[in-house]
């Protein structure tokens, strides 16, 4: 009998199912333990994924905070920030505990890294059978911004005597048929103070005759694209209020004294620049016509003058240390005494009308300025009188006119030289020449 009960295989697959039942149950629930935990690590990272977003968005505080940093380091502002973001993308989700969460979000340059890692303990339930009461899970996300170029503006804005000529050829030929001279030019006759008071003004020179007539001339439409472009800036620069400093120049008020005046000073508040430049950009006066044998614009000295202001040329990586662009609008023809240097001397005489002399913008671009032109076209002026002799510009501009836009564009830094006429929109060509310049990810001299 005991010899047959040996024997006897029938249970076998019973007994064999009772000794390996547990194992079977453990394995199943081990996998299904698994699949949960990495269905919750999946959410985790989710939500650590978005933290290290949110951490440095561009309107977030923690970098509003960096934005205004003067250096690198950490920014424990979006630290906070993404730790508490991290959070509430996870009021929903159960499952698990929380061991940990670590952010990270530091500055470097122009580049803001934020890097959130988590860990976490999520609870078995079928892989208990083997003792796994736990699984952990951990994560790390990661994000990069790179910041945009700190910039400061020096907009230098030629307001001498030629920028009162009549700013499009029906303009021209409305000036020239309204006066007796036959003159495009609306010359401002005065003495105007260090407050901007114009005394003693003629209210009959040709300056008020055009603004009788409703003749634009060059300075009005210059006036109206400063402060367009300075309006356009403001989008540009979105929540980084920083990013973009500007200041506005003119080669000065008075002929008299015929210094760099500063219109605005370098400034964040473009809004109120932007106002300032337009009721203030004006045509610098003059005490009588003719005075100091009209020799009155200056590039070396404007630019000379300009580059005392500037201070040191930054890379841009900081508020503390922008990048320096002096943003010049001029018609490109000087007209001072330069007795030794001059390209385009008159005969006779130490007075200089020539092309703009580069020799002053080489100089700023050695020393890590950048400059950026636009050339408002020099339009041909009538070149015969009413005896049919040659007027002024068709005596001392006409030769030279074809040299005024290379001589601008050499001025120019590389990609930088812009030109336009004013029939074809200063305001639109001073926003492009703007844009094209905040897109370039690094300007040097």
């Amino acid at each position: 009998m005991l010899r047959g009960f040996l024997s006897d295989r029938s249970g076998n697959f019973g007994m064999m199912t009772a000794l390996l039942i547990v194992p079977l149950i453990g394995v199943a629930g081990l996998a299904v333990d698994l699949t949960n935990a990495m269905t919750v690590k999946s959410k985790l990272q989710g939500a650590g994924d978005a933290a290290a977003l949110a951490a440095i968005a561009s309107s977030s505080p923690g970098m509003q905070a960096a934005f205004s940093m003067n250096g690198d380091g950490s920014i424990p502002i979006a630290e906070s920030d993404a730790k508490a973001f991290f959070r509430a993308q996870l009021q929903n989700v159960t499952g698990y505990t929380i061991d940990s969460i670590d952010a990270s979000i530091v500055k470097s340059g122009k580049t803001i890294t934020s890097v959130v890692n988590f860990k976490a303990t999520v609870p078995t339930y079928l892989s208990k059978v083997l003792g796994q009461q736990i699984v952990k899970v951990a994560g790390r996300a990661t994000a990069t911004y790179e910041a945009a170029t700190y910039r400061s503006f020096y907009l230098l804005l030629d307001n001498t005597p030629s920028m009162g000529v009549a700013a499009t050829p029906a303009d021209i030929q409305k000036m020239v048929s309204k006066t007796p001279d036959q003159c495009a030019f609306a010359c401002h006759i005065g003495y105007t103070d260090q407050y901007g008071n114009v005394s003693n003004e003629n209210q009959n020179d040709y300056y008020h005759l055009a603004k009788q007539q409703n003749i634009t001339t060059r300075i009005d439409v210059v006036a109206q694209a400063t402060q367009e472009l300075l309006q356009n800036a403001i989008q540009d620069r979105g929540n980084n209020t920083s990013l973009y400093r500007m200041g506005v120049y003119t080669f000065g008020r008075d002929a008299t004294n015929p210094q760099l005046y500063e219109v605005v000073s370098p400034t964040t508040d473009l809004s109120t620049a932007a106002t300032t430049a337009k009721n203030n950009v004006k045509l610098m006066t003059i005490p009588r016509q003719n005075y100091n044998n009209d020799q009155i614009t200056s590039f070396d000295t404007a630019l000379a003058q300009l580059g005392s202001k500037m201070g040191f040329a930054g890379d841009g990586n900081s508020v503390a240390t922008p990048q320096k662009i002096v943003f010049m609008v001029s018609d490109g023809v000087g007209d001072s005494s330069k007795p030794a240097t001059c390209t385009k001397p008159l005969s006779g005489s130490t007075r200089c009308q020539e092309p703009i002399d580069t020799t002053a913008c080489d100089a700023l671009k050695k020393q890590g300025y950048a400059i950026a032109v636009l050339y408002t076209t020099y339009l041909p002026l009538p070149t015969k009188d009413s005896q049919n002799n040659d007027t002024w510009y068709g005596l001392w501009i006409a030769p030279f006119q074809s040299e005024i836009g290379t001589r601008m564009k050499a001025c120019a830094s590389p990609g930088l030289f812009f030109e336009v006429s004013p029939t074809q929109g200063i305001s639109d060509a001073m926003t492009a020449l703007f844009r094209k310049i905040v897109a370039m990810p690094r300007l040097t001299g």
